[in-house]
């Protein structure tokens, strides 16, 4: 039994030539799916409620911090997607460079990421949505947009969106990236409004004091402040670009197109992010900026009603591309496992006319939509930090260990100075996640040893790799 559960796939230029998915995601398909992964609750609430009890006017460095630390773990995920493929995304990866135990780890990790990062994002689409009706006159019962636990009956509009996303995604994913590309075109229109507004409002007494907190302090309470807490609370809004990844066999030329996809879109949402956290706590102090939408906010004190609203459509818009694209990276990643039976069986048809997993799409839709309506998650979001930080220390590694053990394989794309960069991934991942509270790593572990007991108690006897032996 040991040593089965360390066993590992070979890399093979034809591995996912069956799976039976579509190639038609173009190299720029896959870009703005990194970027309506990225762009959406981060640039929208996180750079206020980060600047307001964290880092001040410094959240420009959080960002770059915790750009830095995506950076070299993108770079990674490129090398890797480009010489070992496949649609797992590091659930794939770990499979070939440490063996099946950490590959299932991994992959049940990314499962909880993904899950609960859609039914997460779904609880802010909603109550976005609901001010949007609210404003134009035919607000929603309270009991309709409240889970019970808060005193409602169901969170409907959070329940809605992701069954109709459920829909889209059955439909093929073609379709859905159309749908994505065209958000992505009218949040990042909002965002240029922002900037050329905000740009002739600044005020650079706002900037004073730059680094209120600090670069990092425990309160009496246990809560973290400074530029570093406020690094690894703002990194949720980095979640999503190893999403790319899982699109391995739906790509037109993977190897060629999803190292662009994974560093352009990377690439480009940081220089977004510092670009609008600067102004942003340029135009308006930062103590003022602890709101639902900071961003509206800032152009409401300025006076810019209609530009106000234009943001309110963007942030709609925008969280809307972060479900759409979470959604379909938790499908193939469930797809994937199933497809090498670490997983039913059940989860790896794929429908021959839609061409997609559409037993998975529905049963992940259903159940996130009894999530997002009847559970107030909360805290439960910090889970998704852990759990993306997690990935990216394996993905890291990955690149170390298959240079030393495959050192022959084709690599269309090679992490620079390696191993300096895969290390620094490796070293800044894992301080984002020290700088998280002990309840994350509680609930993590208990997450963890229930994917183990999954693992013994099925995986292990039902993996394509042990019929094979």
């Amino acid at each position: 039994m040991s040593i089965e559960i360390f066993r590992s796939k070979h890399i093979t230029s034809d591995d996912d030539a069956g799976s039976g998915l579509k190639r038609c995601l173009s190299k720029w398909d896959l870009a703005f799916l990194g970027i309506g992964a990225i762009i959406g609750t981060g640039i929208f609430v996180l750079t206020g409620v980060a600047a307001a009890t964290q880092s001040g006017p410094a959240v420009m460095l959080s960002f770059v911090i915790a750009g830095f630390a995506c950076a070299f773990a993108a770079l990674s995920y490129a090398e890797l997607s480009a010489s070992v493929g496949g649609c797992g995304s590091a659930y794939g990866y770990s499979y070939v460079a440490f063996g099946e135990i950490f590959a299932f780890i991994i992959g049940w990790d990314l499962l909880l990421e993904y899950s609960l990062a859609v039914a997460t994002v779904a609880n802010g689409w909603s109550g976005y949505f609901n001010n949007a009706l609210t404003g134009i006159g035919i607000p929603l019962p309270e009991m309709l947009t409240k889970a019970p636990k808060l005193g409602g009956l169901i969170n409907l509009p959070a329940t809605g969106i992701i069954l109709i996303l459920m829909l889209l995604l059955i439909m093929g994913v073609k379709h859905s990236a159309k749908v994505n590309n065209a958000m992505v075109f009218v949040k990042l229109l909002t965002i240029t409004v922002f900037i050329a507004i905000a740009a002739f409002n600044v005020h650079p007494e706002n900037w004073h004091p730059f680094m209120p907190f600090g670069w990092f302090q425990t309160l009496p309470d246990g809560k973290t402040t400074g530029v570093l807490a406020g690094a690894s609370l703002v990194f949720f809004a980095y979640v999503g670009f190893d999403a790319v990844s899982t699109a391995g066999d739906e790509a037109n030329n993977p190897q060629r197109d999803l190292p662009f996809g994974i560093v352009t879109s990377l690439g480009f949402c940081t220089v977004i992010y510092i670009l609008v956290s600067g102004l942003l706590t340029g135009v308006v102090n930062y103590t003022e900026l602890n709101v639902s939408s900071p961003v509206a906010h800032a152009l409401n004190l300025l006076g810019y009603n209609w530009a106000s609203a234009l943001i309110s459509t963007g942030v709609i818009a925008g969280l809307t591309t972060v479900m759409l694209v979470l959604y379909y990276a938790l499908t193939r990643i469930i797809f994937a496992m199933s497809r090498d039976g670490l997983l039913s069986p059940f989860f790896s048809e794929v429908n021959p006319k839609t061409q997609t997993p559409v037993r998975v799409i529905v049963l992940c839709g259903i159940i996130m939509a009894i999530t997002a309506g009847f559970i107030p998650l909360g805290d439960l979001a910090e889970l998704v930090n852990i759990g993306t930080l997690a990935a990216f220390v394996l993905v890291c590694l990955g690149v170390l260990v298959l240079r030393i053990t495959k050192p022959d394989i084709k690599r269309p794309f090679r992490s620079p100075f390696s191993p300096l960069f895969p290390v620094l991934g490796m070293l800044s991942c894992s301080a984002l996640m020290a700088f998280l509270p002990a309840l994350t790593w509680l609930r993590f572990v208990i997450w963890l040893v229930i994917g183990l007991i999954v693992y013994f108690s099925y995986s292990v006897q039902h993996s394509k790799l042990a019929k094979a032996d």
